[in-house]
């Protein structure tokens, strides 16, 4: 509490800005989140191609980039539906809650230092507080209900199971990443997004804090409901999730949203530990930082925003959807209580420096490279026997070193159903049994002399 109350203001000065500069930065923000999504499809359709061996959109317009534009045509001139079953009201506000809070989290983002806009010396910045980063939390958590309150709404089983779904996983993803925010308010002193980026003028946190930082990707990634954690969308298994029963530009909605929402939490990753807007080490000494200075820094914001963007587009043509007691698995019993062990740590550091002058950075780095030593371990620790049994394959898969081939075996075993492997058979249905026991029984109380019990016909009604 002692350190955060230090240095409780933001540093960023926005005391010369008028009504129509604050207009300003409001438009420029919301046509660079528009255009980079337009950006955004492009790349990512023309990085999976080529991550997959195939062209990809290369005939609409230079380089295929004209496709972004004819997809976006495509959904504002589709048919729109109204669900005769549906909420029309809730309906309708649940792709709006969900677009229109996507564009709140940039208002705080800082994108360059103090520059001089038509006279006026100004941020580059919208605006600041000092509780910033608790803001970003706080408008994330409300871009939820526009997903459960569409998917709700639909009066439909595939989009409801969709948006339950997606509040279990961010509300389980969103208190891993809380935990790794937490531990750069300590090291920075302040919740102020400005501040935090001046607090790594020396070294950024995504390398201080490594363990918090991969803990933030890994749920960022589980947040925004990108592959490999696009559960509530599984196309294989629920169509498409919250969004089933939604066309043209409801629909369109939702995907500006999380494409904005991808947008977002690379922000938040660029600001929080990967220096914000200041320039990468080695250009950080051309010209005694002049590269740190004027417009410059807006150039290094948006292509480390860029790369955090493309890692996540990478992950997509990489690696396939988890099952969804895999994600929650990962998301309680290991991301949280390794979130949890390092800010103990942190805090421990924070108050061992207190009374002792000690190195910040140096301690750091040693915790984060025992901890990334630790995570790399645990990974690569051999499965037991037991571990195979419920880990290589799903629980109550009967597998041939398990279940001898020709057995019965409980489909139910790992709380849902499962297939049988060939050679292996399955219990006696039990609504057979009862029905088979039912026709005995009407069999037994059929007077005698009666053929109504034995007889049975066909379409036609002739005796068989």
């Amino acid at each position: 509490m002692t350190i955060l109350a230090a240095s409780a203001l933001p540093t960023a000065d926005f005391s010369e800005d008028t009504w129509w500069i604050w207009l300003i930065k409001a438009v420029v923000i919301l046509l660079f989140l528009v255009g980079s999504v337009i950006l955004a499809l492009w790349v990512e359709r023309r990085g999976l191609g080529r991550m997959q061996t195939r062209p990809g959109p290369n005939v609409t317009g230079p380089l295929g980039f004209g496709q972004a534009f004819a997809d976006a045509l495509k959904l504002v001139l589709k048919e729109d539906f109204w669900l005769k079953g549906a909420d029309k009201l809730v309906y309708l506000l649940g792709p709006f809650i969900a677009a229109f809070t996507s564009f709140l989290v940039y208002a705080v983002l800082p994108f360059g230092p103090e520059v001089s806009m038509f006279g006026i010396t100004t941020p580059l910045q919208l605006t600041d507080m000092p509780v910033a980063v608790v803001y970003i939390l706080a408008v994330t958590s409300l871009g939820v209900y526009g997903i459960v309150l569409g998917g709700w709404s639909a009066n439909s089983t595939y989009p409801l199971l969709g948006a339950v779904r997606s509040s279990a996983q961010i509300i389980s993803y969103e208190l891993s990443m809380g935990l790794s925010l937490v531990s750069v308010f300590l090291v920075s002193g302040s919740m102020s997004t400005s501040q935090i980026v001046d607090a790594q003028t020396q070294l950024w946190w995504g390398i201080s804090l490594l363990p918090a930082f991969a803990i933030y990707f890994v749920s960022m990634v589980g947040e925004v409901n990108r592959l490999p954690f696009d559960l509530p969308e599984a196309e294989g298994e629920l169509v498409a999730g919250h969004t089933t029963e939604y066309s043209s530009m409801k629909f369109a909605w939702f995907y500006l949203a999380e494409y904005i929402n991808m947008l977002n939490v690379s922000g938040v990753a660029v600001t929080l530990f990967l220096g914000g807007w200041r320039v990468p080490f080695p250009l950080s000494a051309i010209g005694d930082g002049v590269l740190n200075t004027g417009w410059w820094p807006v150039i290094w914001f948006v292509v480390k925003v860029w790369v955090v963007m493309f890692l996540m587009i990478w992950m997509r043509g990489t690696l396939l959807r988890f099952r969804y007691d895999q994600f929650m698995n990962l998301g309680w019993k290991v991301l949280i209580p390794i979130a949890l062990v390092w800010l103990v740590a942190v805090a421990i550091i924070q108050g061992v420096r207190q009374f002792a002058d000690v190195d910040l950075t140096t301690l750091l780095l040693w915790i984060a490279g025992a901890f990334a030593v630790l995570m790399v371990v645990l990974l690569l620790w051999p499965a037991t026997k037991k571990d195979e049994g419920t880990g290589a394959a799903a629980p109550g898969v009967a597998r041939p070193d398990i279940v001898p081939a020709g057995s019965d075996f409980d489909a139910f075993a790992g709380g849902y159903p499962v297939p049988p492997l060939p050679g292996q058979t399955l219990p006696p249905s039990p609504r057979r049994a009862r029905r088979e026991a039912a026709a005995m029984a009407a069999t037994h109380r059929t007077p005698a002399g009666s053929t109504a019990a034995t007889h049975t016909q066909d379409k036609e009604g002739h005796d068989v």
